[in-house]
């Protein structure tokens, strides 16, 4: 049985123990010839005995799922001739992939060695033994957990203060595993930027203004060590954002203005919903309409203006960005100057200002922390975004302040970077960690700037 299916087996039965835990309670508040009193609610003994069924089989299936193709990897290798056992982890990480091709059909077995063939084979064997194991455990834990909370259902079981206990502990390790998780990122991220470190020196990597991770396969080819200057995929990705931007925050913030001070109910109530149907369009789609519409339209008319402009530039990929963006600022805007108080505008407008007035002397300033928040989200929103850069700025990372030119971004190269099999044992792969620690640092300090933004106006008005 598949993990999905499991999880949807879990949940069922969980549900089932939940109507006969929510059944036989009731059955036993009314015992013949009188009222038993509970000490809970009937609803309590039922979420008591799902939890008690649903927990334990959702971690076995948690735990299993986690690490059971790491343990399969572990015999798998073990099981290999001496002579082809991997000496190091990429050695390792390609021969295992070789193997699952051979195990999924992929690869023909008839083009694999004899000792490739054997271990698929052995591969496809325990993978179908995990599985019927996976399902015989979770199934027997899942129904044996579910009997006994429903033996244990008693008048005198206070089962409201159990759920809530579980139900506590629940949280506290949902909320332990979201902190673990960013935990996790930070450490394998800043491991695999230190051993990049150790091979492409930190004062080159920052100050670098050439960037040509394409290493040689042998010492004596040219450009063997390859050049990891960030400055220019940096440089490119400050350009499209600041152009993304330039678009984005004065028509959204003038669309958060119309609609929050100026249109009325019916207008705001058609706008807003199309407004905000830009941010549900997909970003490839965003990417077809600069590469095919855009790109094309600004190379022609630079050309009928006597300038230069390639097909693929950085202000094709910058504009439609911005047009992307632009929801996302005015549902910000629209949300702070919706939340300045209606005392302040009254008050201007008792004085006499008018609504123009009120609007550029008392509800904009009141509401530009926010504002400002929420820009500076939308930047870190711009710098992350890839598809729309590889359709239609490219891939090549030209230092250039120029918006007609060819530029690339960060993220489109730490994509480049990790495409396909690739050893992590070497400088080009490791880049991608290096840039994306810089990414995560830049993208960081602009979330905690906008957020003492943020925070500094809801102290104001809250």
């Amino acid at each position: 049985m598949q993990p999905a299916n499991l999880l949807l087996f879990t949940l069922a039965f969980a549900a089932i123990a939940y109507w006969l835990g929510y059944t036989r309670s009731r059955t036993l508040a009314m015992p013949l010839g009188g009222i038993r009193h509970l000490k809970s609610l009937p609803f309590y003994y039922g979420a008591r005995a799902a939890l008690w069924c649903g927990i334990p089989a959702l971690i076995i299936l948690a735990l299993w799922v986690g690490f059971q193709g790491k343990v399969i990897q572990t015999l798998v290798v073990g099981s290999l001739p001496q002579e082809i056992i991997p000496d190091s982890a990429g050695q390792a990480s390609l021969l295992l992939s070789q193997i699952s091709n051979v195990a999924s059909g992929a690869l023909p077995r008839n083009f694999a060695e004899p000792a490739i063939v054997e271990a698929a084979d052995r591969l496809v064997q325990l993978r179908e033994q995990s599985r019927l194991y996976m399902s015989l455990l979770v199934v027997a834990v899942a129904v044996l957990a579910g009997f006994l909370a429903w033996l244990r259902i008693h008048p005198r079981l206070n089962a409201r203060v159990q759920v809530e206990i579980i139900l506590k502990w629940l949280f506290f390790t949902c909320a332990g595993m979201a902190i673990l998780t960013t935990i996790g990122i930070i450490f394998s991220v800043a491991f695999e930027t230190l051993r990049f470190f150790q091979q492409v020196s930190f004062v080159d990597f920052i100050f670098g203004s050439h960037w040509s991770p394409q290493t040689a396969l042998r010492a004596d080819q040219v450009a063997a060590q390859g050049a990891f200057g960030m400055i220019p995929l940096f440089t490119g990705t400050l350009l499209i954002s600041g152009i993304a931007m330039l678009v984005a925050v004065p028509v959204g913030l003038m669309s958060a203005i119309y609609l929050s001070e100026y249109a009325n109910p019916k207008v705001r109530g058609v706008v807003k919903p199309l407004l905000e149907m830009l941010a549900g369009i997909p970003t490839v789609v965003y990417g077809f309409f600069a590469a095919l519409t855009v790109a094309p339209f600004i190379s022609d008319l630079a050309a009928s203006f006597g300038i230069e402009a390639s097909s693929q530039s950085a202000l094709a990929a910058g504009a439609v960005m911005g047009i992307m963006i632009i929801p996302f600022v005015s549902s910000l805007s629209d949300d702070v100057i919706n939340a300045v108080p209606q005392s302040l505008r009254d008050g201007s407008l008792a004085l006499g200002a008018t609504q123009s007035e009120t609007m550029k002397k008392v509800v904009f300033p009141a509401a530009l922390p926010g504002i400002m928040g929420g820009i500076l989200l939308a930047v870190s929103r711009a710098i992350g975004e890839t598809m729309i850069v590889v359709m239609a700025a490219g891939l090549a990372a030209n230092l250039t302040a120029n918006p007609l030119e060819t530029v690339t971004t960060v993220t489109v190269q730490i994509v480049t970077l990790l495409t396909g099999d690739q050893e992590f044992d070497s400088a080009k792969t490791l880049a991608a960690f290096a840039l994306g620690a810089m990414l995560f640092l830049v993208t960081l300090v602009l979330n905690i700037i906008a957020l003492h933004i943020v925070r500094k106006y809801r102290e104001q008005y809250d």
